[in-house]
Order: structure tokens, then C-alpha cells, then sequence
């Protein structure tokens, strides 16, 4: 188990940091589109000097590594060191196989760009590891003010972005926009890939068919609690399981053809830790 947890990790560390080039070199860079980060630092000084895109990420996160491991230590050095390196390599693999352009519509290359992007940083943050970058900054500034770490990396984003509106239009700016809204959906989605599930809340007097029919051929776990109902005063036993989504519509019906007045609450969780059925 932990071996294959392993590999997991090194390929999402992998395969994140390929998308993340991947997106800046075929829908980002090629339309000239505004972008926050490291990379949007890199875009800024790209502007006015020769030296390509690549090398440029590479020497501000090399730098803003060193600055890490000198403030934040050498545990968190560790942890930023595989973005830190991988991404600049990778943008500079496809600058040399000249990706892109894909498209000729710049607003289909923001949404590409933004979906690809999303999902690559998901799939680094999603096993604990780091982009690098603006990151290193917006930790440092955390420990010295305190500030939440969302607003500290909004406001940087802002004064990259705000750094390349000398050399860009309105429209490049609304598509930098989109990318970022983009890239955070698909950055939160990709973080719980996998791991969301179907959470539901059953009250009904047949509690005890519904609990067999869940443990059995529903192949699920269930948990009974001790309720109090609010108008008639009546104590009775309520369910609640945790099911994947493509369970949801037979569980529905289930529930409603054993007891047709069950009162059923049904919602999304973010992540189930346990994987042992005897817990719920």
C-alpha cells in the first residue's frame, strides 16, 4: 500500500507539472494573456528581456526557494523542491517542441489554458506537495503578519497582474481573469478527486428494513442515531450512510419503495478519510 501510495505521488507531482507547461506554452504565453504567479513574474521580465520563459521561472523559483529554506526551514524546503525544479523543465521541454498555438480564438485559449492549468495544480497540491512560486512569498509574509494566506495570495496575484497591464489590452485582462477563476474551480475539484462522496440522512419507521437493505445489497455502511421527533415528541432511529454518487438514484428508490413517507436529506462530503465499512 504505502508503495503504491508512493508512485501516486510521483506521478501526480509528474503529470501536474506537465500540464501546468503544457497550458502556459499552447494557451497562455502564445495570446500574450496577463497571469499571477511565478509564472506571471516570469511573463512580466520576459517582456523586457531576451532570455525565454523558462529560464526566467527557473531563476525566480530557484530564488524564492533559497528564500524559503533560509525563513521557513529546511521541511518545507524539501516539500516545494520537486515544483520548484519540474515546472521551469517542463516549460522549457515545450518551448523546444514549439507547442501551441491550438486555436485562433484567444477566449477558447484562456478557457483551455485555465481548465489545463486548474488541474495540473490540483494534482501537486492534492499529495502535499507545492508549486513553489508566489507560495514561498505568501507562507513568509503569513508568519511575520499573520494575514490569511488566500488574501496574501490575492493581493500578490494583483500586483503581477497589475504589472503587465502596461504591455497588455482589456481584453487580455479579462482573459488573465478567466484563467484565475478557472484555475481555482479546477484546483479544488482536482484536490478532491476521488475522494468526494453522497452523504444521507434517512428518517423513516422502517429504519431497520432500510439499515439491511444498505448493508447488504446496497454493499454500504450505515450508522443509526438516537432521534427525537419535533412535533409528535416520538423517539425513533434514523440512518445515515455514506455512498458514491452512482449509488444515489438506487438508494433513492430503495429507501422510498420500503417507506414511502421516509424523510431523506442528501448532501455532498468532501472527503472520507476512513476506508474500514464497521466505522459508519
Amino acid at each position: 500500500m504505502k508503495y503504491f501510495k508512493s508512485i501516486d505521488t510521483v506521478l501526480s507531482i509528474l503529470v501536474g507539472n506537465l500540464l501546468m507547461a503544457f497550458a502556459v506554452e499552447a494557451f497562455i504565453a502564445p495570446y500574450g494573456v496577463i497571469l499571477g504567479g511565478a509564472t506571471g513574474i516570469g511573463l512580466v521580465i520576459a517582456h523586457y528581456s531576451t532570455l525565454s520563459l523558462s529560464m526566467i521561472v527557473l531563476i525566480v523559483n530557484v530564488a524564492l526557494f533559497i528564500l524559503g529554506f533560509l525563513i521557513l526551514g529546511k521541511t518545507f524546503a524539501l516539500s516545494t523542491l520537486a515544483g520548484t525544479i519540474l515546472y521551469p523543465l517542463m516549460l522549457s521541454l515545450f518551448e523546444h517542441l514549439h507547442t501551441g498555438p491550438y486555436t485562433d480564438n484567444t477566449l477558447l485559449a484562456a478557457i483551455y489554458g485555465g481548465i489545463i492549468m486548474g488541474a495540473g495544480v490540483g494534482l501537486v497540491l492534492r499529495v502535499g506537495s507545492s508549486t513553489g512560486g508566489t507560495d514561498i512569498i505568501a507562507l513568509i509574509l503569513n508568519k511575520y503578519t499573520h494575514l490569511n494566506l488566500s488574501i496574501i495570495l490575492g493581493i500578490l496575484d494583483v500586483v503581477i497582474i497589475a504589472a503587465q497591464i502596461p504591455f497588455s489590452n482589456s481584453e487580455q485582462l479579462l482573459y488573465g481573469i478567466i484563467i484565475v477563476v478557472l484555475m481555482t474551480l479546477l484546483t479544488d475539484r482536482m484536490m478532491l478527486l476521488g475522494s468526494s462522496k453522497i452523504q444521507i440522512f434517512i428518517i423513516s419507521s422502517e429504519y431497520e428494513q432500510i439499515r439491511n437493505w444498505i448493508l447488504t445489497e446496497g454493499d454500504a455502511g450505515a450508522t443509526l442515531f438516537m432521534i427525537e421527533k419535533g412535533y409528535t415528541r416520538k423517539e425513533e432511529k434514523s440512518i445515515m450512510c455514506i455512498i458514491p454518487r452512482r449509488k444515489l438514484y438506487a438508494v433513492k428508490q430503495k429507501v422510498f419503495e420500503i417507506d414511502p413517507k421516509a424523510f431523506m436529506t442528501i448532501g455532498e462530503v468532501n472527503e472520507v478519510v476512513s476506508n474500514s465499512r464497521e466505522i459508519i
